[in-house]
């Protein structure tokens, strides 16, 4: 099992709110880390990765699935409504429409627990309001430098 490289130095300490994210090898494998934490990104063996973990369409499906059931769980416990267990299952695929290429993130929530019809599209409408949700359906602007 890989360890993320230490990285020592003020250049390479996250702040809070911050994430770097530095090259492990002269493939694919990124060490990612924030202030607390530390894992790996990278390809599929069958594309010139080594498989470490997780590719970036992952991680980006990851954050939104992970987000869509911390919102959805943190509403339900605020109404303490039986809600027993969520699972969040997401998948990504490129699609041609009218010569543009549009991303279709599919996302199907599964919750368990004795919920009424209305609890159960509140919940759906809640995880619509997910902040990484709203991030990726808003307009983003990326704002890249290079040193």
């Amino acid at each position: 099992m890989l360890n993320p490289v230490e990285l020592t130095g003020s250049d390479f300490s996250p702040e809070k709110g911050q994430v770097i994210v530095a090259e492990h090898n002269h493939r694919y494998t990124r060490a990612i880390y924030t202030e607390q934490h530390q894992w790996f990104a990278d390809e599929a063996k069958q594309i010139g990765g080594d498989d470490y973990g997780p590719s970036p369409y992952e991680m980006l499906m990851a954050a939104l699935g992970a987000c869509t059931s911390m919102t959805v769980r943190m509403y339900a416990n605020r109404k303490e409504w039986p809600l027993d267990d969520i699972r969040v299952t997401l998948s990504h695929r490129r699609d041609n429409r009218d010569g543009q290429v549009v991303d279709i993130f599919e996302r199907m929530i599964q919750v368990a627990g004795d919920l009424t019809d209305e609890q159960r599209q509140r919940l759906l409408d809640i995880a619509n309001k997910c902040p990484v949700h709203k991030t990726l359906t808003g307009t983003i602007d990326i704002q890249t430098q290079l040193r």
